[in-house]
């Protein structure tokens, strides 16, 4: 199983970026898929989810109205669009998939890609 995420990087205030995640190893269509961030110091939280399907999201307060989540499941791929970037965005943006079963959770994650907002 890989969750491969990309497209992290530097960015001023109020830009925009697009992460991806590539997942390989599962079948990605029937997992949930989320987007976390972490800070140093910091328990790692929910920015994004979406459903297998991808006709249901959710998202952290914070960046509600900024930040979209959506997924391709022919390419077993998921993005997070994010717009009007703040500098409180800043963090290492982890790709994670949960797949629903009897009994526990199968729960993977990615290696995670460093984003940072700042002037």
């Amino acid at each position: 199983v890989q969750l491969v995420e990309s497209g992290g990087g530097l960015v001023q205030p109020g830009g925009s970026l697009r992460l991806s995640c590539a997942a390989s190893g599962f079948t990605f269509s029937t997992y949930h898929m989320s987007w976390f961030r972490q800070v140093p110091g910091k328990e790692r939280e929910l920015v994004a989810g979406i459903n297998s399907g991808g006709g249901s999201t959710n998202y952290a307060d914070s960046v509600k109205g900024r930040f979209t989540i959506s997924r391709d499941n022919a390419k077993n791929t998921v993005y997070l669009q994010m717009n009007s970037l703040k500098p409180e965005d800043t963090g290492v943006y982890y790709c994670n998939a949960v797949g629903l079963r009897i009994g526990p959770p199968l729960v993977y994650w990615g290696r995670g890609t460093q984003v940072t907002v700042s002037s």
